[in-house]
Formats: structure tokens, sequence, C-alpha cells
């Protein structure tokens, strides 16, 4: 396949797609992300919202993504670590580097990492509030 820029909804449904098809076969993930998530083809479009507006600027997710995140590691007794970021972040780029090339697809790389870093930070503090 000839790596392409990320330059329509299309291109970010196949990011998307292909992965969270690595994300729910992965040991690690896969377990958390099918525990949680019951209607994958509205989340995929979901997430393809988000992406769409944190690469292509248009108006297309509203929400509120690190809710979801405090929601899940509560559900998991407070068990999601750094390595789950790391291996989401892994997957993510070798999904990016497999399927794209360009600005879009670096900024993909960096965004996912600032909000790796942010949400996983964000979970640490809630438990803290928690006791």
């Amino acid at each position: 396949m000839k790596r392409t820029e990320i330059e329509s909804r299309a291109d970010i449904a196949l990011l998307v797609n292909t992965f969270y098809g690595k994300v729910r076969a992965h040991a690690a993930l896969g377990p958390i992300f099918n525990g949680v998530i019951e209607d994958w083809p509205a989340h995929l479009d979901k997430l393809t919202d988000f992406w769409e507006t944190n690469l292509l600027f248009v108006k297309a997710y509203n929400g509120n993504p690190l809710r979801p995140h405090l929601d899940v590691d509560k559900q998991f007794d407070n068990s999601i670590e750094q390595a789950h970021f790391d291996s989401w972040l892994q997957l993510w780029f070798e999904t990016l580097d497999e399927l794209f090339i360009g600005n879009n697809c670096d900024i993909a790389k960096t965004r996912a990492q600032v909000m790796a870093h942010t949400i996983f930070i964000k979970i640490v503090n809630a438990r803290a509030h928690q006791a």
C-alpha cells in the first residue's frame, strides 16, 4: 500500500479503524477496550470525528475525552498504568507509519503523545482525590 498524506475524513476513518483493530487484538489493551465499548461502529465514528476535528479542523467532535478515561480507570479498579498508554502510542505510531506520511501524520503523533501524557496524569490525580 502506498503511504499518503492524511487529507480527508476517509483517511482518518482508515487510520482509526485500522488502529482500533490492533487495539482490540492487543493482549493488554484489548480486554479493557472490549470490556467497555458496547457499540464499536458508533465509537469508531466518534473517534473519527475527534481526529477529523484535531487534524483537519472540521468541527465534527463535540465531547470531553477525559471523562470516559477516568470512568474506565475506576471500572478497572484504578489499574490503568503508563504501560497501557505506551502500548496505545506504540500501536498508534505503527499504524500511522504503515498508512501515512506528511505533516498531518506528524501532528497526529505529537497530539497523541500529549493527549496520552495528559490523560494519564489526570487519571493519577483523580485517584489521589478519591482517597
